[in-house]
């Protein structure tokens, strides 16, 4: 077809964002709703969130943040870790991992991955135990539950503090039991997770001293009154954060549904890549969809080439956090070799699964990474 003098060229196909918060009427009701009550921090609607929070997933008590970060450095200080105190993290998981460990005061010690799930490795975390090992902390990673049982049970027998990074799992399950009911859990509430307060975050634990501690580091060390029994910070959630997160945790089954459909067309459509695997008997939420392209692929190339098309592909995780300058330039990077965690680094690229998705957007999705995969074959 040819254009005619005046006339507008095609436009573009729109751009596939690799997120996009999923948010409307309801979210914005509950928001006037706290505006006009006048009552903004500390009031009802974070005590329902975190009761019902918790409830969700299987814990007995829910202690709400102001971030993802806040939350997990608030579980680290709450279990008593901090200078000497040496933490079990894995390398290919976001920054925050193992910065809050050292915010604590304490080392991460970077164990390697499963090369199908992308979580921490059992036997790569036994090699790594030592007398200064006070917790074992997985990442349920791109929404797929790591191995817990196993953790729980090391844990149980070696008398280390479990913890879980849950930043990317709401609403994950391992059979029946959901994640953040086998140790002290943080969640991210961030705009891109599976469900969002905007910003924030919350500790999950089955300890009433533990939370009690939870609800001390984030209100300047007070757990209610006038006394200030610890040196703490504020990392307090506001109620406009937990009026959202009310709203947006009654439809988390619904939008973790879509992602796993989602999910689904993708898996059954896509070639040339390795597909995401969900562990057996477990319940992935799809975080992100991460596939790896084959060895010798230029990973970057092919990102580039999607972005190109409109589509919002990108690499999480390109560079280990074991290899990032802080760590490495502050010498807190110990000298280990994790040669899953460098291979998935090479070779993964997050597509979009998100539930605002239509059905062109998947089928865009789904060419586009074919027709580059066979190119690069």
């Amino acid at each position: 077809m040819s254009l005619e003098r005046g006339d507008a060229p095609p436009a573009p196909p729109r751009s596939i964002d690799i997120a996009r918060p999923s948010l409307g009427e309801a979210e914005r009701r509950a928001v006037e709703a706290v505006l006009a009550s006048g009552e903004l921090v500390k009031g009802q609607r974070t005590e329902a969130f975190e009761a019902a929070f918790a409830a969700a997933h299987g814990a007995r008590h829910g202690v709400a943040t102001n971030s993802g970060a806040t939350a997990l450095l608030a579980a680290l200080l709450a279990h008593g870790i901090g200078p000497g105190d040496e933490v079990i993290v894995p390398s290919f998981s976001f920054f925050a991992t193992a910065a809050c460990v050292l915010g604590a005061g304490a080392l991460p010690v970077f164990a390697d991955i499963e090369p199908d799930t992308f979580c921490l490795s059992r036997a790569s975390v036994e090699a790594a135990l030592t007398p200064r090992t006070k917790a074992v902390m997985p990442v349920h990673l791109f929404g797929q539950p790591a191995a817990m049982t196993g953790f729980e049970e090391l844990c149980a027998r070696r008398g280390l503090t479990l913890l879980e990074d849950a930043a990317q799992a709401h609403g994950a399950a391992i059979g029946a039991r959901p994640v953040g009911s086998f140790g002290t859990a943080a969640f991210s509430f961030f705009a891109t997770k599976n469900m969002t307060t905007l910003e924030g975050g919350m500790v999950l634990t089955n300890d009433a001293s533990v939370a009690r501690r939870l609800r001390m580091q984030r209100n300047h060390g007070r757990d209610g009154g006038a006394l200030h029994e610890i040196a703490a910070s504020n990392f307090r959630m506001n109620e406009l954060a937990a009026a959202i997160g009310l709203v947006q945790l009654g439809r988390l089954p619904e939008l973790n549904a879509r992602r796993r459909a989602n999910a689904e067309y993708l898996g059954h459509g896509l070639a040339g890549v390795v597909v995401p695997r969900q562990a057996p008997g477990t319940t992935h939420v799809f975080h992100q969809y991460t596939v790896r392209v084959p060895p010798g692929v230029d990973r970057d190339g092919f990102v580039a080439a999607l972005n190109l098309q409109g589509i919002g592909a990108r690499a999480y995780y390109p560079v280990p956090i074991h290899r990032q300058p802080a760590l490495v330039n502050g010498g807190h990077a110990l000298r280990v070799e994790l040669p899953e965690t460098e291979r998935a680094s090479r070779e993964v690229v997050s597509l979009p699964v998100h539930p605002a998705l239509e059905a062109a957007d998947l089928e865009r999705v789904r060419d586009a990474v074919n027709r580059l995969a066979a190119r690069a074959g």
